[in-house]
């Protein structure tokens, strides 16, 4: 099957929630023309790491920018993900949505693993699973930022039979070499197509490393953008997915029981 993705590679203003969904509304219009299929907003598009005022950008997922968001899903008959600051019962999440072309939720993922470097930890609560979606076009994982430090993770998306899975992010410049090639890894070893979108400009003092890209199952950059602005599209072929691991099985050669047996050796050289 067939599928279009727009990455939209953007700047923002820091803590400025409606001075971005502005944006973000131009950019769906933008993407529209481009015959999108899904369209993918940064980590935290809306508002960023002004974790110290999380309780005023949180919002539950049937007010605020979650409703907006599905709105314009239905407005421009697209699939619409990114994630923002969610309210559940009091606790303060990192939640990665994902609206379908009649606005309706078609799942969410709540941030697994916290960034200490940002205090994410401080502010945030945990999530405490993985959400994989049963999709019209496959099995879709969903995965923020720092989750891809945790090839785990994406081992246990692909097992379960994602063909692709996407990830919003706000990575830095500074280490965004790990950024390119561990998405290449992660790729390449789960035999999965992934496209990841990243923010571009400056926040909290640093500058963000932008380089979205999505990479197919054999390591291939599809389609990949710099450090500037941009709405990156590529059409993937998901039968991809299925050629590449008849050609390598690797998932099918995975030896799960043994990995849970480890023979350790204490040498004492006296």
């Amino acid at each position: 099957m067939n599928l279009t993705i727009t990455l939209a590679q953007m700047a923002f203003t820091f803590g400025e929630s409606e001075e971005n969904y502005q944006r973000v509304r131009k950019w769906v219009a933008n993407a529209e023309k481009e015959g999108t299929d899904i369209l993918l907003f940064p980590e935290l598009w809306a508002s960023g790491y002004d974790l110290e005022h999380c309780a005023a950008h949180a919002q539950t997922l049937d007010e605020g920018l979650f409703l907006r968001m599905s709105a314009l899903a239905r407005q421009h008959s697209m699939i619409l993900g990114g994630s923002l600051l969610e309210n559940h019962q009091g606790d303060i999440f990192n939640s990665f949505f994902l609206y379908g072309r009649d606005g309706e939720l078609m799942g969410y993922y709540r941030k697994v693993h916290l960034f200490r470097l940002l205090e994410e930890e401080k502010w945030l609560r945990a999530g405490d699973e993985l959400v994989l979606l049963d999709a019209p076009w496959g099995k879709t994982g969903l995965s923020i930022c720092y989750d891809l430090r945790f090839p785990e993770m994406f081992r246990v998306y692909a097992a379960a039979g994602a063909k692709l899975i996407l990830m919003v992010a706000e990575w830095p410049e500074t280490r965004i070499g790990h950024w390119r090639t561990l998405l290449i890894s992660r790729a390449i070893e789960n035999q999965v197509y992934i496209a990841a979108v990243n923010k571009v400009g400056r926040s909290q003092g640093a500058d963000l490393g932008g380089r979205s890209v999505i990479v197919d199952p054999w390591g291939e950059r599809v389609v990949e953008g710099g450090t500037e602005e941009a709405l990156l599209t590529a059409r993937i072929d998901l039968g991809l997915v299925d050629q590449v691991r008849e050609k390598i099985p690797v998932l099918k050669d995975r030896q799960p029981d043994a990995y849970e047996n480890v023979r350790e050796y204490n040498h004492d050289p006296r």
